[in-house]
């Protein structure tokens, strides 16, 4: 029956690099079921490879096999479990030198603690003195097998953090593309021959009507809501307040050419809109798809109403719903979709859409830097 000190604290040698790339903390009972059936699975191998003659004694074998499964067990805890929740808490692509530190605290105070419990639980089981730890040969037998699971912990933490900058590049890509597409879907419809023959129809009826002030304010509105688009062609976010400006200066425009058959009533603190940013023309693609896929009458207005949950972060469009019939091309239907792709690169609650009690609804999650 060999069961010295040295020949069990060799175990952990071969266990590591078999397990670390299979177990990276399961999220259900059947993968870590999975996991320790693996673990039992390989510690019997284990076990017979570090101590052959433990065949010929089943007292010996237990022994071996028992602490080569709590050596292993502890082991992938240690570098499983933690390494994952470092992973959601503090990721590599965004806290490098904090997810650094934290990383080597992690995997060294682990291990050793781990090494050395194992190495005390064993003194114990052959009924030697705990103070044989501290011995110089022991030293060496807790040394070696902390420096291979750092090394096999700096192999894992390398590829995690390279899969997470990978992973980071890819949407960043994707996010730009996203954005650039939005971006020229909303220069496109701003500059659409429709808005520019409408608006200049409602600005030559201001002038036949002689009515120079309301033309003045008319054409400032107009420069604005073309400036504010050029402004933000190249921002991914802009503040909320200056969103909702926009949309009080694109609905001047619409009012000016519609009258009283449009009645929006948007209910916004001004104080509270400084605290949320949004995609630029968000708001106002929903206020144009409202006009533009509904029928409004002087006498039956299209009522549209705005409002902000400053609680729930979220900004709220709804309007009665009076579908019309569109001309080929005025629409291509594309707008919602992208823009909820953009959300959903910048955040992971979506764009909420849907009919209330004959109304369609349209919440947008408001962020918040």
């Amino acid at each position: 029956m060999q069961t010295s000190l040295p020949a069990a604290v060799a175990v952990p040698e071969s266990p590591l690099p078999s397990m670390a790339p299979v177990f990276r903390a399961p999220n259900t009972l059947r993968s870590l079921g999975r996991a320790m059936r693996i673990i039992l699975l390989m510690a019997v191998v284990i076990s017979l490879l570090v101590n052959p003659q433990a065949l010929h004694s089943v007292q010996a074998f237990a022994i071996t096999y028992a602490y080569t499964v709590m050596y292993s067990t502890g082991l992938w805890l240690t570098n499983g479990y933690v390494v994952e929740w470092l992973n959601r808490r503090y990721a590599w692509t965004t806290q490098p030198l904090r997810r650094l530190l934290l990383t080597l605290a992690v995997s060294l105070g682990g291990s050793v603690l781990v090494i050395v419990l194992m190495n005390a639980v064993l003194l114990l089981l052959l009924n030697k003195p705990l103070a044989q730890l501290w011995s110089a040969d022991v030293y060496w037998q807790i040394l070696v097998p902390l420096i291979i699971t750092v090394i096999i912990s700096l192999f894992n933490h390398s590829r995690a953090f390279f899969l997470q900058w990978r992973e980071a590049a890819v949407r960043a890509e994707r996010l730009e593309k996203e954005t650039a597409v939005a971006r020229l879907d909303s220069l496109r419809r701003q500059v659409d021959p429709h808005f520019l023959f409408n608006s200049l129809n409602a600005l030559t009826s201001l002038v036949e009507e002689n009515d120079p002030p309301r033309a003045v304010r008319f054409i400032r509105q107009l420069s604005q809501v073309y400036r504010y688009v050029l402004d933000s062609e190249s921002q991914e976010l802009v503040p909320l307040a200056d969103e909702v400006r926009f949309a009080e200066n694109y609905l001047a425009l619409q009012k000016t050419r519609l009258g009283d058959a449009l009645a929006v009533d948007m209910q916004l603190p001004p104080a509270a809109l400084h605290a949320f940013f949004v995609p630029p023309l968000a708001l106002q693609l929903l206020l144009e798809n409202v006009i533009k896929h509904n029928t409004a009458f002087q006498a039956d207005p299209l009522r549209v109403a705005v409002t902000l949950d400053a609680a729930a972060h979220t900004l709220t469009v709804r309007n009665t719903r009076r579908p019309r019939r569109l001309a080929p091309g005025e629409s291509s239907g594309q707008g919602l979709k992208n823009l909820s792709a953009r959300y959903a690169f910048l955040t992971d609650k979506p764009v909420a859409i849907g009919e209330e009690a004959g109304e369609f609804v349209v919440t947008l999650p408001l962020l918040v830097i």
